[in-house]
């Protein structure tokens, strides 16, 4: 059941024991919101804490250490920036059905929680929390602050993406007034990369092909670089937006291998050519400028099936 930002708030304040949930192959936006929240929720006296079927990055330790896990009976369940309960991951599958309350921000959410608010025209789920932690009173520190900044910073590609609005640079102010190290997280974020995630990068580029007379972009990621490189999901972070980073292509795409010949797709475009139209062929969804889908099949198959779904929204979108 869809509902309020205000009954959000007000459904929380009535709350205790709260377990947040986060999407697996954790980003920066549902670790902000979840941690944001979390913190949120102990400045009020609540026992909160933020879970993930996968491990958090090591970048992101100076948001995670400051909300060490508590000890409680769960009571109650709420999810941030999760679009679908197969985003949940394996460890976390057994709340699908149990959750409470939603915070998202995908226009394809599937409204599986009992209770969901969820906002399409914000950029990220914690420019969201912001706004539902002001309704509860809670004061933003700058642990919160770092939270919701990296929430902000990491979904709009350091402010770059055409997902950001007025709205969304003046909570990023708000935040860096609240103290968030906005050029640190920034430098980290975007500036900072491990040596595994440019050898990946360098196995990644030389798999790149162009579809749709070079409007389109297309690498992928294979199990056997991530074993001969070490790289970890957070070494992986971002390679995403390599593809439409390159002069004249609309749809960037990069196709992830999982397991028995699954591949995980990530498609980022440019303003005429809706990304989410692209992944509903396949099930999936996300935003217009970015969206993302999982195909089986094999390599081969999988690859020209994208292909051709993205040539055809290309052409559309001309």
């Amino acid at each position: 059941m869809k509902i309020t930002l205000n009954e959000a708030a007000e459904i929380l304040l009535s709350q205790d024991n709260i377990l947040i949930l986060t999407h697996k192959s954790p980003d920066g936006d549902t670790i902000g919101s979840g941690y944001a929240l979390c913190m949120g929720l102990r400045q009020l006296g609540k026992k909160a804490n933020v879970v993930c079927s996968d491990e958090f990055s090591k970048k992101y330790n100076y948001i995670v250490d400051n909300a060490p896990s508590q000890d409680f009976d769960v009571k109650f369940i709420v999810s941030t920036d999760v679009a679908d309960t197969q985003l949940l991951g394996d460890k976390l599958s057994v709340y699908a059905d149990k959750i409470n309350l939603c915070i998202d921000h995908h226009g394809s959410n599937t409204d599986f929680a009992e209770k969901s608010y969820v906002e399409p025209t914000a950029a990220a789920t914690a420019q969201i929390i912001k706004k539902l932690l002001e309704l509860m009173n809670v004061r933003i520190d700058k642990n919160i602050a770092n939270a919701v900044f990296t929430g902000v910073c990491t979904d709009t590609g350091c402010f770059r993406y055409t997902n950001v609005t007025a709205e969304t640079h003046r909570i990023a102010a708000d935040m860096i007034e609240c103290g968030a190290d906005s050029g640190t997280i920034n430098r980290i974020m975007f500036d900072t990369k491990s040596r595994a995630r440019i050898e990946v990068e360098r196995m990644v580029l030389d798999t790149m092909e162009f579809f749709a007379d070079g409007q389109g972009a297309l690498v992928c990621l294979t199990q056997k670089m991530l074993e001969d490189t070490g790289a970890t999901d957070g070494d992986t972070e971002g390679i995403a937006a390599i593809p439409r980073q390159i002069e004249g292509v609309k749809v960037g795409i990069t196709m992830r291998e999982k397991e028995n010949g699954i591949y995980k797709f990530s498609v980022r475009t440019s303003d005429d050519i809706d990304a989410s139209a692209i992944c509903a062929n396949f099930g999936g969804g996300g935003h217009r400028a970015a969206a993302g889908c999982v195909i089986d099949g094999g390599y081969e198959n999988a690859k020209n099936k994208m292909i051709q779904a993205a040539t055809a929204e290309t052409e559309r979108g001309l």
